[in-house]
């Protein structure tokens, strides 16, 4: 009766919880690879780090962090639908650009809604244009007005093509007549050393150039989501300067097709209680970063709208990659 009552209060005051979260089955049985696709360093990488870090002190297993940078964010959702089926201990990170590029391609290699598990939405971003400091444009419509004037002469940095950066901007110039000229990059750091040296004018991209702007060698001129960033409350909006658009790019985790129900539920409350844990909100804030959680089922969905909403996008833009 003692050894009952002890278990029963053990579990009522949360001993359990204390415990790895672990499936009947005994997952997992080995460290859990996480694909990032990003290099190193950066508001993805530094947010997802922190997840990982505090997720594998609820999972038992260490959640390992596998930077895989380049085609626009897309390496995750390439390795993990190669995979026939999903066993839990490989996920990764899906930007908006995994939904959009097999629409903007007559050969897609993956479906979004067939060969994905998804597993929890974690979050958004905090996006921006920054220039020089020493740039000539004191404000987002000055410099707005000198693109119009000088056609292709303004060169920016997003982190990829069909990345939520580069069809913002496009979506920008197209709505007020510019040209630009895009130059993408496989992460904040090389497109920050570009504008830094002058090969381009201006940055589009997460809160990476947030550091540079602190120190004064970046001026940030508008960003892009639904209220003014709390760390800069004197930059507006691009609602604010006329353009009716709101940029986040939500994400969150996904795995490959197939996975069991009971695998996918351990990963998800894993991963919800490192999404609140103060250690990672605390990351979450220095990247301006919201919390934007949804379970598995209403990700899933979400993903579904997002597509429809994308795709009326990219047929506008008539945007296509080879």
């Amino acid at each position: 009766m003692n050894r009952i009552s002890r278990r029963i209060v053990l579990a009522m005051t949360g001993g359990v919880l204390a415990r790895p979260t672990v499936a009947q089955s005994g997952f997992p049985s080995r460290p859990i690879r996480l694909i990032v696709p990003w290099p190193p360093g950066g508001s993805t990488d530094g947010q997802l780090r922190a997840l990982a870090e505090v997720a594998t002190r609820h999972l038992g297993q260490q959640v390992i962090i596998e930077n895989r940078g380049g085609a626009s964010g897309t390496m995750a959702a390439q390795i993990m639908a190669a995979e026939a089926r999903g066993d839990g201990h490989l996920v990764g990170q899906l930007p908006i650009t995994a939904f959009r590029f097999p629409m903007m391609t007559s050969r897609p290699t993956w479906d979004p809604m067939r060969d994905f598990t998804y597993v929890i939405h974690l979050t958004g971003y905090l996006f921006g244009v920054v220039v020089k400091a020493d740039s000539p444009w004191q404000t987002w419509q000055q410099f707005l007005d000198y693109a119009k004037a000088n056609p292709g002469k303004i060169a920016y940095g997003s982190p990829g093509v069909g990345s939520t950066l580069h069809i913002t901007m496009e979506r920008i110039a197209a709505e007020r007549g510019i040209e630009f000229l895009h130059v993408p990059f496989r992460g904040g750091a090389d497109n920050a050393q570009s504008l830094l040296t002058g090969a381009t004018q201006a940055m589009a991209d997460s809160t990476s150039w947030a550091p540079l702007v602190d120190g004064g060698q970046f001026r940030l001129l508008v960003t892009w989501g639904a209220e003014r960033a709390k760390r800069y409350p004197n930059v507006p909006t691009l609602r604010e300067t006329g353009t009716d658009i709101v940029s986040a790019s939500p994400y969150g985790l996904a795995g490959p097709k197939g996975m069991d129900p009971g695998v996918v539920r351990v990963l998800h409350d894993a991963f919800k209680a490192a999404l609140h844990d103060p250690a990672h909100l605390a990351v979450l804030e220095r990247f301006d970063m919201p919390v934007i959680y949804m379970n598995s089922d209403d990700y899933r969905a979400s993903v579904q709208r997002v597509i429809e909403e994308e795709g009326a996008v990219i047929r506008r833009l008539n945007l296509t990659i080879n």
